[in-house]
């Protein structure tokens, strides 16, 4: 005999649209294999994961910001430096460039002169007298081009040193920030890593669309509080504006996602709480 074989229609899940409506999200909420009420649930447990998480990061305050500026600083001023130090080395060369110039022309004034004594036509003797003025004015020429570049790599080795002592003393302000950070780090690493792995294991059980809602609302609102209870009995837990009685039953059923008209947070169940 044979058998009839049925599979069963795959979901096509539609892209993630940072701009979909609250509706479309609650349609999708609801059209899940997971109960809404345990959606919920998961929602407020990574909620308070992630406010601890945060509570954490809080600890360590503009810390990280510090040490990211002045690691940006101190490589800032190892380029500045290493550029320093490139400039004088190829003004070096350009000394010793000028100095084989120099003696160069001083050989070239040394023949002239040997000529001079071996001429007896005017023409000549002045013209000679002409070319040994122009090799001594190159001369002088190239003697002041290394007077000057003396004088710019005593003012680059000045900038050297002080870029040298602003290091130094970053250095150690780095180093002393940067203690201060991982002690921090070290005395929450352990809850951090524990929170972290719930935070996870609550992000692996909300579906694509609904993570994403929940990160943008979070990214939105100053506290970072997605998902709130209700607030006084009667108003949402992170504007305070007041919601309407239909809403709260709503809310207390748990039958579905409930976002505040006024400020976009996902509003649970106080019982949740």
């Amino acid at each position: 005999m044979a058998t009839k074989k049925t599979t069963a229609a795959k979901k096509v899940e539609a892209p993630i649209d940072n701009r979909e409506t609250f509706v479309s999200l609650q349609k999708n909420f609801a059209d899940s294999d997971m109960p809404v009420e345990e959606k919920l649930k998961t929602l407020y447990e990574l909620q308070a994961a992630d406010s601890e998480i945060d509570k954490i990061i809080q600890l360590r305050g503009e810390l990280p910001s510090e040490v990211a500026a002045l690691e940006d600083e101190i490589a800032s001023l190892k380029e500045r430096s290493a550029a320093i130090s490139a400039t004088m080395d190829q003004m070096n060369r350009n000394i010793a460039d000028a100095k084989l110039s120099i003696a160069e022309h001083e050989s070239t004034i040394e023949k002239y002169q040997r000529q001079l004594e071996t001429i007896s036509n005017s023409r000549e003797y002045d013209s000679l007298n002409k070319e040994i003025e122009n090799q001594e004015l190159l001369r002088q020429i190239e003697e002041k081009k290394i007077v000057d570049t003396r004088a710019e790599i005593g003012a680059l080795k000045a900038q050297a040193e002080d870029i040298k002592d602003r290091l130094s003393i970053r250095n150690d302000d780095l180093k002393a920030k940067k203690e201060e950070l991982d002690a921090i780090v070290e005395s929450t690493a352990k809850e951090e890593a524990v929170l972290q792995k719930r935070r996870d294991e609550c992000a692996a059980k909300i579906d694509a669309r609904t993570m994403s809602a929940y990160e943008r609302i979070r990214a939105s609102v100053h506290n970072h509080l997605a998902v709130v209870g209700i607030y006084n009995g009667d108003s949402c837990g992170g504007c305070f504006n007041t919601i309407t009685p239909q809403r709260r039953v709503e809310i207390a059923s748990n039958r579905k996602l409930i976002i505040c008209e006024h400020c976009g947070r996902i509003i649970i169940n106080p019982e949740f709480e």
